[in-house]
């Protein structure tokens, strides 16, 4: 395989549609996702209402990467080995003699081997690893402050009730049911939390068409939501940008799951209507799988074994599932390469980054990412030392994952649409450095670890 990669070697592009090719207004739909679950957890199963509010400060607890251990109430940061780098008890920060006391001296979670390479979920624990996500992240925290008030628990059940609170606001029908409060809000004023997708984006799009290339377009949302999404940042023709809309794919599942498992299914006014025992060609579906989308794609392509690439944000769902049961390329949108986590790279320390730059200097995030406080670096942490030893530097459980299943990450679509097609990315890979998969810039903590490792 070569060390760089080229969207134009590339057959197929595809593409996840929320936090992917459709940007929210994150302070905004982080707070109605927060207030969806809040409300029905004290309205339908009588939690406290101390949740329903939610102050500047408690926002800075979430962060991607972290594991909600059920068992204990406790949220883990974890190193590549399964090391305990931070935990939380609820929102309250735990002392390396707490982590001790409940995880042993070696602080290594117990469950990390059946996660580590699989990203599956459990009711043992749950993996927050994408911007949907956090909101529940928080309220779960906030929950475990509560139940401590109340009397001191030594089991959590209050999972079950978590994942009520999702259904509600969630299920595949509440769209057009009107139900929960997230759908309905977000259809009142869809402005308030979606980004218009810039021009040069859709023309990039049009672009790789002109170009041959077949353009999917794989989410696990509804297609009403789908299509209320897609009108809002694309507008009304934004169907002529894609050759295959695939909706409600229930990703990961769409990955790896067998066509029997999870058959295509036609859609009329956003009902499945037939199950389709093969794809048959181009054209709008429900659900499905990867193997009988492939088998479409070498008729399509005319090629024995199309190259593909997908974009997504979800490590578990789009990254390692469509690496993983695929061996599809994968570009991963990753927003902690905006704002705080990155250090432009001085000429003299990182000369090599600058020929990595393409016309992406103009571009300025409108949501800078910002570093949690609690959490520290997304991609790297210290290992607290002892009496006898000094404390590691070392890299986080998911900046090892970003360099095992992604094949290039960047901030967003915005960061590439002006580079030529056949522009080579270095690629993440043995023979490349640990940073060259980034861009177009690398996280400032692996640069700094770098340097480290380099002194000592």
């Amino acid at each position: 395989m070569s060390d760089l990669f080229s969207l134009s070697d590339c057959d197929v592009i595809g593409f996840d549609l929320d936090h992917t090719l459709c940007r929210y207004r994150l302070q905004e739909s982080s707070k109605l996702i927060y207030d969806s679950f809040a409300q029905y957890l004290v309205a339908e199963k009588g939690y406290t209402e101390d949740l329903l509010s939610v102050t500047t400060e408690e926002w800075d607890f979430c962060s991607k990467g972290l594991v909600l251990d059920l068992e204990e109430g406790n949220f883990l940061k974890l190193a590549a080995d399964g090391t305990i780098l931070r935990a939380c008890h609820g929102t309250k920060t735990m002392t390396a003699e707490m982590i001790a006391e409940i995880y042993g001296e070696k602080r290594v979670w117990k469950h990390f081997k059946e996660i580590n390479g699989t990203y599956a979920r459990s009711a043992k624990y749950y993996f927050y690893d994408n911007y949907f996500d956090l909101p529940g992240a928080l309220l779960c925290a906030k929950i475990v402050d509560s139940l401590e008030m109340t009397d001191e628990q030594s089991k959590y059940d209050f999972w079950k009730d978590v994942i009520s609170a999702v259904e509600h606001n969630y299920k595949t029908t509440a769209f057009k049911e009107n139900c929960g409060t997230y759908f309905p809000t977000v259809k009142k004023d869809p402005g308030k939390y979606l980004k218009s997708c810039p021009d040069s984006v859709k023309n990039w799009i049009r672009s790789l068409k002109n170009a041959g290339k077949t353009i999917l377009l794989i989410t696990s949302s509804h297609s009403d939501y789908c299509r209320l999404l897609c009108e809002y940042i694309f507008g009304k023709d934004f169907e002529e940008l894609f050759d295959i809309i695939i909706t409600n794919a229930l990703k990961p599942g769409f990955f790896s799951l067998t066509p029997q498992q999870r058959p295509f299914w036609t859609l009329e006014s956003d009902i499945e209507i037939d199950r389709l025992p093969t794809m048959e060609k181009a054209g709008w579906y429900s659900q499905g799988n990867w193997l009988h989308l492939y088998n479409l794609l070498k008729k399509m392509t005319g090629k024995p074994e199309p190259k593909t690439v997908y974009f997504g944000d979800s490590m578990r769902s789009d990254i390692f599932s469509a690496r993983h049961y695929c061996s599809w390329e994968t570009v991963l949108i990753l927003e902690e390469l905006e704002g705080g986590e990155v250090q432009e790279p001085d000429v003299t320390d990182f000369g090599s980054c600058l020929k990595k730059k393409g016309k992406y200097d103009s571009l300025q995030p409108q949501e800078p990412y910002s570093v949690s406080k609690k959490w520290g670096s997304y991609f790297a942490d210290s290992i607290p030392g002892t009496k006898s030893t000094q404390e590691i530097q070392t890299a986080t459980w998911c900046c090892i994952s970003i360099r095992d299943y992604s094949t290039i990450t960047i901030p967003s679509i915005m960061s590439i649409v002006d580079l030529p097609l056949d522009h080579k990315f270095p690629r993440f890979s043995s023979n490349n450095s640990d940073t060259d998969g980034f861009y177009p810039h690398p996280p400032a903590a692996l640069l700094s670890q770098n340097k480290e490792g380099a002194a000592a």
